[in-house]
């Protein structure tokens, strides 16, 4: 899952480098958090979080594969 956040928001934003993903494992969640260069965020985010609200269905969906739950959060 770390790998498919990653490789989606490096596609996003100009500054692939400074892509970072941590993945935090909880008791019955796993928060996925998401650094981007600062001059990205907004393309990570998008128009009203549609970006990011995508990302998340996305997580959601490969989630239940795995009959897991994911979060993700974009840290600044």
């Amino acid at each position: 899952m770390r790998q498919l956040v990653e490789s989606i928001a490096k596609a996003l934003v100009d500054h692939p480098d400074d892509v970072k993903v941590n993945a935090v494992d909880g008791e019955q969640v796993t928060v996925l958090e998401l650094r981007v260069h600062p001059e990205d965020l907004g393309k990570v985010i998008g128009r009203q979080g549609r970006t990011a609200k995508s990302i998340r269905t996305l997580l959601g969906a490969a989630g239940m594969k795995l009959k897991k739950r994911f979060t993700l959060e974009i840290l600044e």
